[in-house]
């Protein structure tokens, strides 16, 4: 299946702002140094724009997959529209590299549905209570994507 979360009708107010660039900035250095983030297992996200084609990396928050992949959602903190790394995710899942333990990893992103996303949903937001609140804030189903290793 394909990359298919739509914009919602309300939401939160997406992060944004030079605190939020000083954060994401702090936050990578962190996680290329192989520490959590906020008590949370961190990675950083490299996709590449869909419209400018440059490289785009932001830290996000992870979760253990099945056979060594890599669980991300698309929350936005609960905002309306999906963040921008999901377009750029959408447009090219297979141009993606995430640093996680010290190691950059080439990955492919595949958007869950159905049964998949609802089993993952129920691990994520166990381990992730936020989550469950961010999903209240908004009417859009929280895309949740799967990242696993290319050789």
């Amino acid at each position: 299946m394909t990359f298919s979360h739509p914009r919602g009708t309300r939401g939160a107010r997406p992060p944004h702002g030079r605190l939020v660039r000083w954060a994401n900035k702090f936050a990578m250095s962190r996680v290329r140094h192989g520490r959590k983030f906020m008590g949370m297992d961190t990675l950083v996200l490299t996709t590449v724009g869909r419209k400018s084609g440059e490289p785009r990396s932001t830290p996000v928050g992870w979760f253990a997959g099945r056979d060594g992949s890599w669980f991300i959602v698309a929350s936005a903190a609960g905002a309306r529209s999906n963040p921008a790394w999901y377009l750029n995710l959408a447009a090219h899942p297979d141009e993606v590299t995430i640093e996680v333990g010290g190691e950059s990893i080439p990955v492919t992103a595949r958007e869950l549905h159905d049964a998949e996303r609802a089993e993952a949903w129920a691990a994520i937001t166990a381990a992730a209570p936020q989550f469950a609140k961010y999903e209240q804030k908004t009417d859009r189903e929280l895309p949740v994507i799967e990242l696993t290793r290319r050789s």
